[in-house]
């Protein structure tokens, strides 16, 4: 049995502490009590066990305390009691003395009757024996026993009363042991908690108040809250107590409040002592005006008490220490106490205070200001209601505040301020609110902003509903759009708000003059649907692609410039992201008008200069003058629609019978990206112009065009140098070439050997990017796997001066490695050499090389992977390892997957000698965390977190690593154990 007590701990080998607790369980209750008794008292048994022991008795007596102990003999249940209280008197180390006390205070209070006797007497007189030892262990036993059942003495209470008071009032007197004035505080707040309607007891034991608040004091400055934790229960649960002595304990109150020296916690409580009896005693606080006239700048101080923090704007949530911070304290108590003690006591005294917080130059204080105006706003509005005009245009200013925590706490005070304040302000709001959520680069002040919006997307459908306004509304949907689009998936907790509303505009806003708004919500829909992702959005998935086929089926009777096709093409693309293979359903009638659009041949002339001014700016027709008597122009309408069609092309899975249409389009546009300098059809050319168009505009598109017919009649009037210059800038090259390899990888992942006979009609095109005088970007695009065009390359690029013909590179090695056959071995063993080369190189960690360098360490992992006898992998994995770990690459996921079979292999060379090598990996581990490097839904998670917990079962191996970690390190390391 007592095998079976120790290995109920928390024994590394699950089998055998499974086998302990089928031991204890089996053991009968009655043989349960004797048996762990037995173990408490084993002072040479091991510390854990003993601790074990007690608490399993005291679980034992909680819970099943009739069903075994009334079913012992007499004679045995008078045993147990006198061992306790021996065991007790026996006990030298405090906290398990503290573990046998709480046993005690759970047996007498099982030993209460139904009349309240007490079937306990000789544990009544070891308390009244052991108040008056000179034995500071019994007096501390005593107090904790009564703190933790104050109702030890049943109906005799009374009985007993001054017996009690001399008893507390003598401890609390102890000048010479801090610990016993502490327990007898706790014990007396305990004592009056227990009897908080008896008012004739509080009279009686006011007395003892004083001692008690300087027992708060004295127990603060020892770095113990314990006794204020009692203070601020009574002051919540029986404020009348307090009545006779409330000026001196609110002068203390207010004294440790104001205290830096005390800890964060400690100041806290004291403000909240004060706080709460504005909430439980109102009329008894409002007498001291003097004392909530100096806790208000005290509550402002720590709402200033603010820490800088450089990613804040951007941070995914608030950190758990936030929600403990002085800063949220303070406003969350300022809006108690207002509410407690109402505007007309509170407001006179915080006012001025306020609005110097509001100039102040630091940003703490105009943060703090704005969000105490927020806080007391709700609580004080029939006071501020005169000047509230006036206080909204002050507060509007600071949307624009340099500092983004000011303008979110402008925000706030917008969403939580007086009621009718939205309903009077809204377009002021609105305004500014708007202008604020183009906040780029402060999502949190974004997505704070974006609150506000909903209650005035309300009140403006009601609007469109009885006047036929829309303005205002397609700014709200628009900005809600971009929004969601910015903030993700932290935009989950609005997406209930806003949905419906949302819906509810494109299945009615069907009249011609809405379309631009009905558009713009379909937008605004798959923008939200895509942010807050599938799970979230799939409650409305199947509503929302009936109401855009519904919008779809009258799609040939829309103009090229109707400005829903855009819109919906989009919203198809993000929808086929958002249900993956589900969205195969709705291909047979998306493909049709999709395909229709990316065909479009748009309409070019050759005018007189005199048939153009006469011409409208509304007919969407572009122009540049080719003399002085005719002008080269492109109808505009349709080549945004026709451009997104290409674009979105590359989203869709599961098209292999419109494969062929796909490959048609491309064709030109590979072809045309060929013939520099000379002339070629509109029909070839278009897809390239297209996606020019869309990323330089329409002026663009024409001059483009006439760069391509490469005539020289560009005159020197129109000739527009900066335009002209961009037509030579690689980045569209990049752009374009990336589009074109994201449609033929798509097709080729998706479809593999059966879509090779239209794949074979591109290869002479791309094989032709990959020859040595073409530009850069054409090299890193035509890295595809027909190996005998590519891999050498592959070999010679990935050695490039360019970093990104180095990635590309790089990654068609590593695949090659990963799924390439016996063929593939002998490009491995030439490829290692170059892949160190370039890791190895002095500015391989640049941030404009780091990428590159990262998928050249991914492809030797793959390598020794997928191809270790073509290399000596005992050779490399040390200078692996000590590439580790990676931030940037995609692949890091399959690096760390490899990391650690390994590890779990325990492969020598990884583990070092002696495990010298754990720290080392305990770091590239901490490291991917922090970096969202290991994701936590791929099983690499869950078996990187068993690597963990096997070292954290061996003791001193596990101190080792985790003391070589930083506090960030560890932070991430219990991250990934807690979500294994």
């Amino acid at each position: 049995m007592k095998a079976a007590l120790g290995n109920l701990q928390q024994h590394p080998d699950n089998v055998v502490q499974k086998q302990a607790e089928e031991t204890y369980e089996n053991i009968p209750g009655q043989s349960k009590i004797t048996f762990l008794l037995q173990a408490i008292r084993n002072t040479t048994a091991a510390e854990e066990a003993r601790r074990m022991a007690t608490v399993l008795l005291r679980r034992l007596l909680s819970s099943a305390f009739d069903e075994v102990y009334p079913t012992l003999p007499l004679d045995v249940q008078t045993a147990i009691k006198s061992e306790l209280l021996m065991i007790i008197q026996m006990e030298t180390q405090s906290s398990m003395r503290k573990k046998i006390c709480d046993i005690a205070a759970e047996l007498a209070r099982n030993l209460i009757d139904e009349d309240g006797n007490n079937q306990w007497p000789e544990g009544l007189k070891f308390l009244f024996d052991s108040v008056s030892s000179q034995n500071m262990g019994l007096q501390e036993a005593v107090l904790h026993i009564f703190w933790n059942f104050p109702g030890i003495f049943g109906n005799q209470q009374q009985h007993y009363l001054d017996v009690i008071k001399r008893m507390l009032v003598q401890c609390m007197q102890d000048q010479e042991h801090p610990l016993i004035r502490t327990l007898s505080a706790r014990a007396t707040a305990a004592f009056i908690l227990e009897n908080e309607h008896n008012v004739a007891l509080f009279k009686h034991f006011a007395d003892l108040l004083p001692g008690f608040s300087q027992a708060v004091n004295d127990s603060c400055y020892q770095n113990d809250g314990s006794v204020l934790k009692s203070l601020v229960e009574i002051a919540d649960t029986v404020p009348k107590y307090l009545h006779l002595h409330l000026e001196a304990t609110l002068q203390l109150s207010l004294k440790l409040c104001g205290d830096t020296s005390l800890n964060n916690m400690q100041r806290q409580l004291a403000l909240e002592m004060i706080v709460t009896l504005s909430e439980t005693a109102a009329a008894m606080l409002r007498k001291h005006t003097n004392i909530v006239a100096q806790t208000v700048p005290q509550m402002l101080a720590m709402m200033v008490d603010l820490e800088e923090d450089k990613d804040w704007a951007n941070a995914d949530e608030l950190e758990d220490d936030d929600f403990d911070s002085n800063a949220v304290a303070g406003e969350s108590d300022l809006d108690r106490m207002a509410c407690g003690l109402g505007g007309k006591l509170v407001l006179p005294m915080i006012k001025e205070h306020i609005m110097q917080m509001l100039q102040n130059p630091d940003w703490k204080y105009r943060h703090a200001g704005l969000m105490a105006l927020s806080a007391i706003g709700k609580r004080c509005h029939q006071q501020m209601e005169g000047i509230l005009n006036e206080i909204v245009n002050f507060v509007l200013l600071f949307l624009q505040d340099p500092h983004p925590r000011v303008r979110y706490a402008a925000c706030n005070m917008a969403t939580d301020f007086v009621p009718g304040f939205q309903k009077k302000f809204h377009e002021k709001v609105i305004a500014a609110l708007l202008q604020t959520m183009e906040d780029q680069g402060n999502q949190r002040v974004q997505a704070h902003a974006a609150a506000h919006l909903h209650s005035i997307m309300v009140l403006k459908l009601q609007e469109l509903i009885q006047k036929g306004t829309k303005l205002v509304l397609k700014q709200v949907v628009t900005s809600i759009a971009s929004v969601a689009d910015t903030a993700e998936e932290k935009f989950v907790p609005y997406y209930d708000l806003f949905m419906p509303s949302v819906k509810h505009i494109v299945e009615n806003a069907v009249q011609k003059e809405l379309r631009l708004l009905r558009g713009k919500t379909i937008e605004c829909i798959s923008l939200i649907g895509l942010a807050v992702g599938k799970e979230k959005f799939m409650q409305d998935a199947s509503n929302v692609m009936q109401l855009l086929l519904k919008t779809q089926t009258d799609f040939n009777d829309l103009e090229d410039d109707h400005p829903q096709i855009s819109y919906m093409i989009s919203a198809w693309a993000r929808m086929c992201k958002i249900l993956g293979k589900e969205f195969q359903q709705y291909l047979p009638v998306v493909m049709g008008p999709l395909m229709k659009t990316a065909s479009i041949k748009p309409e070019v002339a050759l005018l007189d200069t005199q048939d153009v001014e006469n011409m409208s700016d509304d007919d969407g027709w572009e122009f540049v003058n080719l003399g002085d008597q005719q002008s080269f122009g492109i109808k505009t309408a349709g080549l945004e629609e026709e451009s997104t069609a290409c674009q979105m092309l590359v989203c869709y899975e599961g098209f292999v019978e419109y494969t062929e249409q796909v490959i048609k389009l491309m064709v030109p546009l590979l072809k045309f990206y060929f013939h520099d300098g000379v002339r070629v059809v509109v029909a070839e050319s278009m897809p390239l112009l297209l996606e020019c168009a869309r990323v330089r505009g329409p002026k663009y598109l024409t001059q483009m065009w006439l760069h391509v017919m490469g005539d020289g009649r560009v005159q020197e009037e129109d000739y527009d140098e900066q335009v002209e210059e961009s037509l030579q800038d690689k980045d569209d090259d990049v752009y374009i070439l990336t589009k074109v390899s994201d449609i033929l990888h798509s097709i080729i992942s998706s479809y593999k050997e059966k879509v090779l006979p239209w794949f074979e009609q591109l290869l002479p095109l791309i094989v032709n990017l990959i020859c040595p005088h073409r530009p850069w970007p054409d090299r890193q695009w035509a890295s595809f796997k027909y190996a005998e065009y590519f891999l050498r390359p592959m070999l010679q690029y990935v050695c490039d001066s360019s970093p990104e013909v180095r990635q590309a590179a790089a990654y068609g090695l590593g695949v090659m490695a990963q799924y390439g056959g016996d063929s593939y071995r002998p490009f491995c063993t030439q490829a290692l050499p170059l892949l160190v080369r370039v890791i190895q190189s002095g500015d391989s960690k640049t941030k404009e090389n780091i990428s590159a360098t990262e998928n050249c360490i991914s492809a030797v992992g793959k390598i020794m992977k997928f191809k270790p006898d073509c290399v000596n992998v005992e050779e490399i994995l040390p200078h692996w390892l000590s590439w580790l770990p990676l931030h940037k690459d995609k692949e890091a996921v399959q690096t760390f997957s490899y990391l650690c079979d390994l590890i779990e292999s325990n492969y020598p060379v990884v583990l070092g000698p002696n495990n010298t090598n754990l720290p080392k990996i305990f770091s590239i581990i901490a490291e991917g965390e922090i970096h969202e490097a290991i994701k936590h839904e791929d099983p690499c998670a869950k078996c990187l977190a068993n690597v963990i917990l096997q070292v954290q079962t061996s003791g001193g191996l596990w101190t080792e690593c985790v003391s070589q970690l930083s506090p960030e390190q560890q932070a991430a390391i219990q991250e990934l154990l807690n979500s294994a």
